[in-house]
């Protein structure tokens, strides 16, 4: 090896530990918006609290987008797409994650957020044939065991009565949700760059939600609400959104979509520690436990 390519090797080697120490501040983030989303959610309604996280990630994508020169030009056959993304993707995860967050703890809510790779590649094993070997269906199987017993507090009273908390079962349909957005996001995503695809997804999402909004009449509460509350709402919008989305492609692009979707494995132990420092929630050894095991599942099924 000659003197060039060691050190181009070593420029590379650079540049991939900055991309991982990236992805651990994505990953941050996007654990932050499960502290942020239950400061600001019993002072804000769900749909409220959704369209004003939208409407301003959509106006930094919309400046980003310009100062990049995407000049994509919306067909009417977009549309469907779009509105499938934006309704069940965005609007239809983010309702259902801040309705959760008034019935569950941030650490229960991650924790089960925690299987969305493995609900996403559940359904594309369904849906668009995708590959299943041992190491997929064992992580799956593991993954889902943790779920099961971090939502019935592995108390066999609750697993026999079934009384399952409605916040856990809320978070439950908001990943099922957001998964199947991911699964259709890859069947659609060759036509559209990502940052296309995330920035009509938002826009229409935020449409969407308008009359929602005026249902929910937020000039009746919106005085009331905390400052701190408002300060969460930016916080979603600029760090998890904005910032955590174009980290990841640019991860996705240097080190490849597996070694990044590695790193999501971080948000419930962040969560975790963010909850217990910042929310005072308590964390029990049985959470602890069943965290293990869903991180367990989706690096086997990742492996596999």
């Amino acid at each position: 090896m000659g003197e060039k390519d060691f050190h181009s090797l070593r420029e590379a080697s650079v540049s991939n530990q900055k991309i991982y120490g990236l992805m651990v501040a994505a990953a941050f983030f996007w654990a932050g918006a499960f502290i942020a989303g239950k400061v600001s959610s019993p002072y804000i309604p769900a749909f409220t609290l959704t369209f004003m996280r939208f409407l301003i990630a959509t106006a930094i994508l919309y400046f980003i987008r310009k100062h990049q020169g995407e000049n994509y030009q919306l067909s009417r056959k977009d549309v469907p797409v779009f509105l499938f993304t934006g309704i069940v993707g965005m609007f239809g995860y983010h309702v259902f994650f801040f309705t959760a967050l008034r019935y569950t703890t941030a650490i229960n809510s991650s924790i089960i957020a925690a299987i969305n790779p493995i609900l996403t590649t559940s359904l594309g094993i369904a849906f668009i044939k995708e590959k299943v070997n041992w190491k997929r269906g064992l992580g799956i199987l593991l993954s889902f065991t943790g779920v099961f017993l971090t939502i019935t507090v592995a108390d066999p009273e609750v697993i026999r009565g079934l009384s399952v908390n409605r916040g856990d079962l809320l978070m439950l349909v908001a990943v099922l949700l957001w998964a199947i957005y991911s699964v259709y996001s890859k069947k659609v995503g060759h036509r559209f760059t990502p940052m296309i695809l995330t920035y009509y997804s938002f826009f229409f999402c935020t449409v969407f939600l308008i009359p929602f909004v005026i249902w929910e009449k937020p000039w009746e509460f919106f005085l009331q609400i905390p400052k701190v509350s408002f300060v969460a709402v930016v916080y979603m919008s600029v760090f998890p959104s904005v910032i955590g989305y174009l980290v990841q492609q640019m991860a996705i692009k240097q080190i490849g979509p597996a070694k990044t979707s590695i790193f999501v494995n971080l948000v419930p132990v962040f969560s975790i520690i963010l909850s217990v420092l910042l929310l005072h929630e308590t964390i029990s050894p049985i959470k602890i436990f069943t965290t293990l095991i869903i991180i367990s599942g989706v690096y086997i099924c990742q492996k596999g």
